[in-house]
């Protein structure tokens, strides 16, 4: 096992001189942000999670290549997201006097948080350059319906933006469009959901031209909505027959056609995002899906692994009505398949982690045969977080605010084992020489300080 915040490849740099703010902002100089590199959703520009024109740091600490360091009001398992020189991030902040706690009403409910404060539902936005706050946006107000687990938050979906409006979704407590100076531009109140255990909420909205859709799985009457994303107003909402998941759809072109693709307990299902017609379906999840599709090579592939564990590769040309166990299912996997983080898909090769856990595998995304042996990943224990790939590498972030840098080859090598004092659930955001780390107190941007070390490190890897 490789001790924490080191690696055999970089030196280490000088530390970066402190400074403390309003808000906890630990400062360093930053360098010149490159305005065209964007991560716009919680997957990246790609919605598979890779950057392959990035080049963030291998080593980081606390003390080391921590460009700043932004205290976060409130608590939020949500993503960050970027686009030019603003990120933007939500969060859920207790507000006012304890109430008394509701009890608990969700049939089979265990380890959830009792409800006891009103919350305050905000959108932040930061500057990339500085890490200063330019505006926090109060959306709503409301005590919340449902506790929740307790490793979940009330601001677990991540926003979208396209570059001139941002859309942050708090399920119950509504969607939201907001300009980029923070201004309110229209809101909708889609009901309560009804979660499996009381267990909360977190599918994340996805935006497709002029279309925001959301996926409303929960134990009651199911739907999915499209909504215009300059209006708030409905295009289509259809029936869902499916119990509660919490994986984000994707929207995926195929011959002319965006498809939104939702991965569900009793169905996979591709729907034409004009009007909500269901193009193709496919069964052979397990309950209790939480993984998102990726796609790419013309085939979708989806993952659980609760009761079972089941991995599939669905071929689109010729998907249509039920592809379940035809030749369009490409290929499917029964082992070492994920839960909660989503695959990452670089490449020809499809990234996945077994459930929760630091097993990491490797496999030829067209045929589903591992390319390399599975890797357990030193000092790394369970994982929310989904993995995301820049380059040759792939970072993994587990609970306890660990990053494993990987390259996988002969042999394959941990590159980084890099610790912050936090921790973490959100998915990483990748831009450039940049990665951006949300935990539960505190939003990192990481990036390498000494371009002349970087410079002469890359040179010796080569």
């Amino acid at each position: 096992m490789l001790p924490m915040t080191t690696s055999p490849e970089r030196p280490r740099p000088t530390p970066p001189g402190l400074a403390s703010g309003l808000l906890g902002l630990l400062l360093v100089a930053a360098a010149p942000l490159d305005a065209d590199s964007n991560w716009p959703s919680w997957r990246g520009p790609l919605g598979t999670g890779f950057a392959p024109d990035a080049d963030p740091p291998l080593v980081w600490s606390e003390r080391e290549n921590v460009a700043w360091k932004l205290a976060l009001p409130g608590k939020g398992h949500s993503s960050p997201i970027v686009w030019g020189e603003r990120l933007f991030v939500t969060t859920a902040v207790p507000h006012g006097e304890a109430v008394e706690p509701k009890p608990e009403t969700a049939p089979g409910a265990h380890d959830n948080i009792l409800v006891t404060h009103h919350h305050r539902f905000l959108v932040i936005a930061v500057n990339v350059r500085s890490g200063k706050v330019d505006w926090m946006r109060a959306v709503r107000t409301e005590l919340p319906h449902e506790g929740g687990h307790y490793s979940g938050s009330y601001a677990s979906a991540s926003p979208v933006t396209d570059g001139e409006l941002v859309f942050a979704s708090f399920g119950s407590r509504g969607v939201f469009c907001l300009d980029l100076d923070g201004e309110l531009v229209w809101k909708t109140d889609l009901g309560d959901m009804q979660t499996k255990h009381g267990h909360g909420e977190g599918s994340s909205p996805v935006l497709h031209g002029d279309t925001l859709a959301v996926n409303w799985d929960h134990e009651g009457q199911s739907f999915l909505v499209a909504l215009d994303k300059r209006t708030g107003r409905q295009r289509w909402k259809v029936k869902r027959d499916e119990v509660t998941s919490w994986a984000t759809p994707i929207v995926v072109e195929h011959e002319g056609t965006p498809q939104l693709i939702v991965s569900g307990t009793r169905r996979v299902r591709a729907y034409d995002l004009a009007d909500g017609r269901v193009i193709w379906e496919c069964g052979g999840m397990s309950n209790n899906v939480v993984a998102s599709p990726v796609a790419g090579l013309g085939m979708v592939f989806v993952a659980s692994s609760y009761e079972i564990q089941a991995m599939l590769a669905i071929r689109l040309a010729g998907a249509r009505g039920d592809v379940t166990g035809t030749d369009q299912v490409v290929w499917s996997r029964t082992r070492r398949t994920p839960y909660v983080p989503s695959p990452l898909l670089g490449g020809d090769a499809l990234y996945f982690l077994r459930h929760y856990q630091g097993i990491l595998s490797r496999v030829d995304a067209r045929t589903g045969d591992d390319t390399h042996r599975p890797i357990r990943l030193p000092g790394i224990r369970n994982i929310y977080a989904s993995p995301v790939g820049a380059g040759d590498r792939v970072y993994v972030t587990d609970l306890e605010g660990v990053t494993a840098v990987v390259r996988f080859g002969s042999p394959t090598e941990i590159l980084g084992l890099n610790r912050l004092d936090d921790r973490i659930s959100a998915s990483a955001a990748v831009v450039g020489r940049r990665i951006y780390l949300r935990g539960e107190r505190y939003l990192y941007c990481v990036e390498e300080t000494d371009e002349t070390e970087r410079s002469s490190d890359r040179d010796a890897r080569k």
